[in-house]
């Protein structure tokens, strides 16, 4: 059984399918303890469900893109499964992981959206760079940045990166000015897009369910 925090439909906010209309599910429970961590809440509570009433619950909310998140999705062994059984019926699946676990467990047709995790979060020592090398053409590489360091830590990281994976620079909201980070991003030549929350923009930083 499945352990679900919330599934619920909004705007997709931190990939480059940001901006089109998503349905989520996010699983409780994660594996890191990162400093800027939004979503504790995801561990406090969850219903059980099974893999198939989860789907059936994504795809009633009608939306061709889905995003099943956390918490870590990769925690439990049926997240590709689901995410696998999603794209058979033709839905875009992402799954966004923090990327302390094998991504090579994902079915193809799924994009993952993989962090890594810089100095800032505490939990650099956590991540699997074997990552670097199980991502496929359409996988996304993020970094979440809280100052200098990150973004110093994030800009040679990235350079092990294939050249097809689209690399986003996010700011920790409150704690880097995201003009801060795009003029270093401008002043580098980055290849890297900077990347906002954007369900952060539109509701409040607080607000849960979008």
């Amino acid at each position: 059984m499945l352990k679900v925090h919330e599934i619920f439909a909004s705007i997709q906010g931190e990939s480059s399918h940001a901006g089109y209309p998503c349905a989520f599910l996010r699983l409780s429970g994660c594996n890191l303890d990162c400093s800027w961590c939004d979503t504790r809440y995801a561990s406090a509570s969850f219903t059980t469900m099974s893999l198939d009433e989860a789907r059936q619950k994504l795809l009633a909310l009608g939306l061709p893109l889905v995003e099943l998140t956390g918490g870590e999705p990769l925690l439990d062994p049926q997240t590709p499964v689901l995410a696998a059984a999603l794209a058979d019926v033709g839905a875009t699946v992402l799954v966004e992981t923090n990327g302390s676990l094998d991504i090579g467990v994902l079915d193809p047709r799924v994009i993952a959206v993989m962090d890594v995790k810089c100095p800032g979060s505490g939990m650099e020592g956590k991540n699997d760079y074997a990552n670097l090398d199980r991502l496929r053409p359409r996988d996304e590489v993020k970094f979440v940045l809280a100052g200098r360091e990150d973004y110093c830590f994030a800009r040679e990281v990235a350079r092990r990166v294939p050249a097809g994976n689209i690399v986003h620079f996010s700011p920790v909201s409150g704690r880097l000015d995201p003009a801060e980070l795009a003029a270093w991003l401008v002043a580098d030549a980055s290849r890297a897009r900077l990347a906002l929350q954007l369900h952060k923009y539109i509701w409040s930083p607080d607000a849960r369910g979008v």
